[in-house]
């Protein structure tokens, strides 16, 4: 053998061993979980009063409400309406925070309803934890430990684009938290990866995310924030630049939704659809036919596999227990359990551009015993 060779051989013996024994260890010995509550970035709170966002966004929009100190970050929250009235939980979409939901709410409140809005992890004036997963466990967790805080037992549910995929998980992971009405509002949750639009995907890419980290970058997007939009309608211009700025100033905005695109309630919760706890429900699902975010034939298939949901359980459940009831011996035919309604001409943002249309529809459904 050559002195050389003599010499790595020597090298990987003395390197080798080490190297196994350390690896062994790190893969019996899992590492110490992070404390709570995590590390978070802040949220709209954190920018001056007079900052434009803060300007669109008022932190108290609604009077009633505050914070909520939470094991992955702190919750901003707001509440309107009678103490008495029948409560809903309002969950709003990827990028826009609870004020997307602003519109519905005189009509709620004037219906009798006690409303509660919040602003998702990431979003708005709640914080953003680092290092977390932005997917349907860290959303529906947000809730019930929120519903929690607030003493609520019980809750009807309402989401828009995320948020009804929120809402979807919610009632599958936490049903004895729901109410029997649920409201889905241009629903996300069945788009497959594949089909999200190219902005979409490059928005989710982990070099993307780290790209934007760069302070030139966060200067560019800062400059581009404070350029007004004059291709859209004057409502619907007024959240995008919301969007906007919360790309340009809040640290955590970017990376969370980048991460639920990736892994989070945007894509694949069919599982959720297709929970067993609809059994029973009444679900109503509204969608703009002009919607080019989330197509409304997504509605159609979401209101497929949550009524084969309900059937599965019917026939799962104990030969005493009917799906119709009788009526001086006639049978009655069971209730529809997901209405669907179109609103003519209405994109995805109809919460905002479209609200007395919604509204008016939620207003009905929610009436309804």
């Amino acid at each position: 053998m050559s002195p050389s060779a003599s010499r790595c051989l020597a090298y990987l013996l003395l390197i080798v061993p080490p190297l196994v024994i350390s690896f062994y260890f790190l893969a019996t010995f899992p590492t110490a979980p992070s404390p709570l509550p995590v590390p978070a970035y802040p949220g709209l709170a954190s920018l001056p009063p007079e900052s434009r966002a803060r300007e669109i966004y008022p932190e108290d929009w609604l009077e009633e409400g505050g914070y909520v100190d939470l094991p992955m970050g702190r919750t901003r929250y707001w509440l309107r309406g009678p103490k008495s009235g029948k409560k809903i939980v309002l969950i709003h979409g990827l990028s826009i925070p609870a004020l997307v939901w602003a519109p519905l709410v005189p009509q709620l409140v004037d219906a009798g309803h006690r409303v509660l809005l919040y602003d998702l992890y990431g979003r708005g004036y709640s914080d953003a934890p680092m290092g977390a997963a932005y997917d349907a466990q860290l959303y529906v967790t947000q809730l019930a430990l929120l519903l929690q805080h607030l003493g609520w037992q019980r809750t009807r549910i309402g989401g828009v684009s995320m948020g009804g995929a929120i809402a979807a998980a919610f009632v599958a992971t936490f049903p004895n938290l729901v109410e029997r009405d649920v409201v889905l509002v241009a629903s996300a949750g069945l788009v497959e990866s594949a089909d999200l639009p190219r902005t979409a995907k490059v928005i989710s890419s982990p070099f993307v995310q780290a790209l934007t980290a760069n302070p030139l970058i966060y200067a560019y997007l800062r400059r581009l924030a404070s350029k007004p939009d004059a291709t859209r309608e004057p409502r619907a211009a007024l959240i995008q630049e919301l969007v906007r700025h919360q790309s340009a100033h809040l640290a955590g905005f970017n990376r969370a939704v980048s991460s639920s695109l990736r892994t989070g309630p945007v894509t694949s919760m069919r599982w959720a659809f297709e929970s067993t706890e609809w059994a029973g429900r009444r679900v109503l699902a509204i969608h703009g036919t002009a919607d080019h975010t989330v197509p409304p034939a997504h509605t159609s298939r979401i209101k497929t596999l949550i009524e084969a949901a309900g059937r599965n359980a019917s026939t799962e459940a104990p030969k005493s227990s009917k799906s119709t009831t009788q009526t001086k011996g006639k049978a009655r035919e069971p209730e529809e359990r997901v209405r669907v309604v179109r609103i003519p001409d209405a994109g995805h943002a109809l919460t905002w551009t479209h609200a007395e249309e919604v509204g008016k529809v939620m207003c009905e459904f929610l009436a309804a015993r």
